[in-house]
């Protein structure tokens, strides 16, 4: 069925009124919002790259006809042709999920999808581009049955200009999609079996971001890079152009939260990149107590006309390490995180909408969390600018592979340089988490190239974004370039957590093997050296499950369990009285924000419903971070 181009259309508009202050009374932000900010969202929907917007967009998503390729016969038989597919899909839900309207947990490891959609008459004059937030793995794209791209890497975003392929009136789009069961692929938390075991969950296939078309100037601002965002005031950005090497104007405009603007700048070049420097004056840092964001314009200009501008938003803040604590704006700060793996029940790894995502980021908020730890997943860049908006400091991790191979480590090195370009910009960043509890690399204490390998992607991470810490392998196994030494340990109660630190309490040194089978804390060759010690996997309490004999997976034989609501409260409260006691941390994550699926060890259930009283938990938070300051 074709797109109705007017009813569809989402538009970013450059001046627009006040965007309502999110519902929950814990958010306070000074009113009016900035006019950047009102201009985000149309109809509560909120652009999807918010750091990169233009005026004008239009969402694919909704039907798409699908189809399941078990034996591989679509690209012979020409399913790109523009032939009917067989079945329906919502996208961008995954075939896996309810909201799909399919919901069968079956493995399919090839589909395909297609649609009609029509171009606004106005957009025909420009390139158009079509943007897939993530496609779960490897995609070919077809336009009126000419391919158009392809793309392999299932968490990052993708793009192709589609204007030399479009027709009068009615276009078709087609996809081929192909999703192995392969522990040599990045697949994060997805069951490698298809079905869910212990930390392991249902799969997400195919189309799970959303799916969006753009018309752009053939010359146009292609990207943005942050070079600088300093809390004095200093604003630094790289701008990369869709364009040769000839003589360019960028100008930048900077507006505070009434619209206003509060710094200009610009800069000649003749190159197809160029840095353009600002200053702020009265400037406001950005923190998770008072998160102002400023609005950007940039501009695009050739011989006095404005060939295209687009729209941007950044926060003042430095964050860094130094003498084994965590600094934000020259503040010592200690980051309680909560993890979170952005699962949802009926979506798996999509969103149900673009408004869950902010509730999600609500919830954290509320439950005097400052920090979440994205784990396993590289999440919609929404769920960032709500991270930004609402002041929650970040660690955004690569999903992982399951097995080890050289093609493995290109996979995964490729897919996550895309990340920490798209996301390098988000003031909520504090650091970046590309390996965890070595997963796919088993050998790795004994094997030295795959230590090597974990070294170049803290290198290449840093080429990328060298105002950022690295924490290189989360949990044990540390090389020596990492930048924080985190510690996942699920010792309880909290007498017996403390004991285990006992010695690190009076030394600051911590303990040269982990908790789980002994894990050394670094791998040859490196040794601690005075980084930010952070237990960033504590707690993940269980709820037992009803009836004496109602079965138990063997997460119960590492984590603790509780019976009640009452329990899971006292347990909680004597572990954040222990972590406060222990002044030599830097921070804590407990495990973990919701139940996921089997995994029922959430502060909420699946659905987002809360446990115990969320403000007895904010209580405990802001006592152990009271406790923190006056240490």
């Amino acid at each position: 069925m074709a797109a109705r181009p007017e009813s569809l259309a989402r538009r970013h508009v450059g001046r627009g009124g006040p965007l309502p202050a999110p519902p929950i009374e814990f958010v306070r932000r000074p009113d009016p919002v900035s006019r950047y900010h009102a201009a985000m969202t149309t109809t509560d929907t909120l652009h999807p790259r918010p750091q990169l917007t233009r005026s004008n967009w239009l969402s694919l998503d909704g039907t798409w006809e699908f189809a399941f390729d078990d034996e591989d016969q679509g690209r012979n038989d020409g399913w790109h042709d523009g032939r009917t597919l067989p079945r329906s899909i919502e996208v961008p839900f995954p075939y896996q999920s309810e909201r799909s309207g399919i919901g069968t947990q079956e493995v399919h490891e090839i589909v395909w999808y297609a649609r009609t959609f029509e171009v606004p008459g106005a957009w025909r004059e420009q390139d158009l581009l079509v943007h897939f937030g993530a496609v779960d793995y490897s995609t070919e794209v077809w336009i009126n049955g000419k391919l158009a791209g392809r793309n392999r890497g299932g968490h990052v975003p993708f793009s192709f200009n589609i204007a030399p392929f479009l027709v009068d009136g009615a276009n078709r789009i087609t996809l081929r999609v192909e999703d192995r069961q392969d522990m040599y692929q990045p697949r994060g938390k997805q069951s490698s079996s298809g079905k869910p075991v212990r930390i392991y969950y249902w799969c997400t296939t195919g189309i799970w971001q959303t799916v969006w078309l753009e018309p752009a100037p053939p010359v146009r601002i292609d990207s943005l890079r942050w070079l600088e965002t300093e809390p004095d005031g200093r604003l630094s950005i790289e701008v990369h152009l869709h364009a040769p090497a000839a003589g360019w104007t960028v100008e930048l405009d900077v507006l505070d939260e009434t619209g206003e603007r509060v710094a200009f700048a610009q800069a000649e070049t003749r190159f197809a990149t160029t840095r353009i420097d600002a200053r702020i004056d009265a400037p406001q840092a950005w923190s998770p107590d008072n998160p102002y964001l400023y609005g950007l314009r940039v501009r695009l200009v050739a011989d006095g006309r404005v060939l295209d501008e687009i729209g941007s938003y950044c926060g003042l803040r430095r964050f860094e390490a130094h003498g084994a604590q965590f600094h934000l704006n020259g503040q010592r700060t200690f980051l309680l995180m909560v993890l979170d793996q952005g699962y949802w029940p009926d979506t798996n790894l999509a969103a149900p909408s673009a408004d869950a995502l902010r509730v999600d980021a609500e919830w954290i908020k509320r439950l005097g969390f400052n920090a979440v730890r994205k784990h396993q997943k590289i999440e919609d860049e929404r769920w960032l600018y709500w991270c930004d908006r609402l002041g929650i400091l970040v660690w955004e991790e690569m999903p992982n592979t399951r097995s080890w191979s050289l093609e493995a480590e290109e996979a995964l090195l490729s897919e996550w340089e895309r990340a920490v370009e798209r996301d390098a910009g988000h003031p909520c960043i504090v650091a970046w988490v590309p390996l965890v509890e070595s997963f796919g690399f088993p050998a790795l204490y004994r094997h030295p190239g795959q230590q090597a390998f974990i070294e170049k992607l803290v290198l290449r991470t840093r080429r990328l974004d060298p105002g950022r810490l690295v924490v290189d392998n989360d949990g044990w196994e540390h090389t020596d370039l990492t930048d924080v030494c985190s510690i996942h340990d699920y010792t309880q109660p909290g007498d017996k957590l403390a004991a285990r630190y006992a010695e690190a309490q009076k030394t600051g040194i911590p303990p040269s093997k982990g908790w789980y089978k002994d894990k050394p804390l670094f791998l040859p060759g490196g040794q601690y050296r005075g980084q930010p010690v952070v237990l960033s996997e504590v707690g993940g309490f269980l709820s037992e499950p009803e009836g004496d004999d109602a079965p138990r997976d063997r997460l119960f034989d590492y984590y603790g369990s509780v019976r009640s609501g009452d329990e899971l409260l006292a347990r909680y409260r004597d572990l954040m009285e222990t972590l406060g006691s222990l002044t030599f941390l830097a921070g804590a994550c407990y495990t973990q924000f919701t139940d996921v699926e089997h995994e029922k060890n959430g502060l909420l259930t699946f659905d987002r419903q809360p446990k115990i009283d969320p403000e007895q938990v904010a209580a405990l938070h802001r006592a152990l971070l009271e406790r923190y300051r006056n240490s």
